[in-house]
């Protein structure tokens, strides 16, 4: 379905204009936002996402060849939705875990010989690990593997590593990248409305304080991306709220590379007795931050949490991006329920999953620089 052809099966006056704002590439509204949530049938929010998606990257579709290292799973801070949360468990626990600098730097080795280009590090806020360790581990990481981009620590690792180095922002990142490190991902935004972080997150770092560890990253030119937790307690308002902040803050430093939506699950959590939203709210969820992100040019599906067939659906709403391999040794999304219990995909597979459903797989680098085309591979 077209643009013009929604147009001319759309009776409601509001939707129409909004229609006409996304076909003259002209911002949304916080109001138009939850207009859509509230009001808009999923399939004309495809077909508006779809056309922006194609418009500004056609049928490409990327992804990274990465691997993920979680340094552990022991955590100080209590988010009531994590399977990480102090609440639930310590050091002493049976499936509680902490890497040795050796272990890491084993798991780095592990890839000698191979393609990968990014590693992808985040995990609990471990009371022991702060600034200075962190600093001399990716040093190290990148003696070991100069050419791999280290993409690591979500917000509120950082927070915290700065709070105990006594350090801005600013300059704990500064740190981090004189060491090696090349972005940011964006975990820990969860969402930022201080009503609902108070009830799922009190006691980690603010959603201001996520948004001011991001402007810094950009400051001092470590590109980032940025997520939302969704499909909770939250409501509309709240979500298009969210997103509002970032479209904002991404006004100002253009250094956001992709934003993330990420499902709620309510496995071995603190919040179990909410039960997770359908696929149809899933697609509205991607398809209006598409719509709405207007300066942010990649929306990602991250395969592992939202499952390989939903993402498959998400290239027709507004996704252009899914991630990498990943070759995931992390827990912390597999433990709470996520669609892939051990995420790992080939590149056949990555570039099968892309072409099946008619779009072109195009390897990336960490800030989406084309590294190669598949869309000729012809897979056996």
């Amino acid at each position: 379905m077209s643009l013009e052809f929604l147009k001319e099966s759309v009776t409601d006056n509001t939707l129409l204009s909004i229609i006409d704002k996304v076909s003259n590439q002209q911002r949304i509204t916080t109001e138009d936002g939850i207009y859509l949530f509230n009001n808009a049938d999923v399939s004309y929010l495809g077909v508006l996402a779809n056309s922006i998606r194609e418009r500004k990257h056609g049928n490409k579709t990327y992804f990274n060849k990465n691997f993920h290292i979680e340094p552990t799973n022991i955590c100080v801070f209590d988010c009531k939705f994590c399977a990480y949360s102090k609440f639930l468990r310590n050091k002493d626990d049976y499936d509680a875990w902490e890497l040795s600098e050796e272990d890491i730097f084993e798991a780095i080795k592990a890839y000698e010989g191979k393609d990968i280009t990014e590693v992808h590090i985040v995990g609990g806020v471990h009371p022991k690990m702060g600034l200075e360790y962190f600093r001399n581990l990716i040093s190290k990481i990148k003696e070991i593997r100069p050419d791999l981009h280290v993409k690591a620590f979500t917000a509120v690792e950082l927070d915290y590593m700065a709070r105990k180095a006594k350090v801005s922002y600013k300059e704990c990142l500064q740190v981090l990248k004189d060491a090696g490190q090349g972005s940011l991902p964006g975990g820990g935004a969860e969402i930022f409305d201080r009503s609902i972080r108070d009830k799922i997150c009190k006691d980690k770092c603010s959603g201001e304080d996520w948004l001011e560890m991001h402007e810094a990253a950009h400051s001092v030119g470590m590109p980032s991306n940025a997520t939302i937790l969704y499909g909770h307690i939250e409501e509309v308002v709240h979500v298009i709220d969210h997103m509002s902040r970032l479209r904002e803050l991404q006004d100002r430093t253009g250094g956001f590379n992709a934003f993330i939506p990420l499902k709620y699950r309510n496995g071995n959590n603190q919040m179990s007795d909410i039960g997770e939203v359908s696929i149809i709210d899933d697609l509205k969820m991607y398809a209006i931050a598409r719509i709405f992100l207007d300066n942010f040019n990649h929306i990602k599906a991250y395969w592992p949490m939202i499952g390989r067939k939903t993402t498959q659906l998400l290239l027709s709403f507004g996704v252009n991006d899914i991630d990498g391999t990943v070759d995931d040794s992390t827990k912390i999304y597999t433990m709470a329920g996520a669609e892939e219990q051990k995420p790992a995909m080939t590149t056949e597979q990555m570039i099968a999953l892309i072409q099946d459903v008619d779009r072109q797989p195009i390897e990336r680098d960490s800030v989406y620089n084309e590294l190669h085309d598949y869309s000729k591979v012809e897979l056996v």
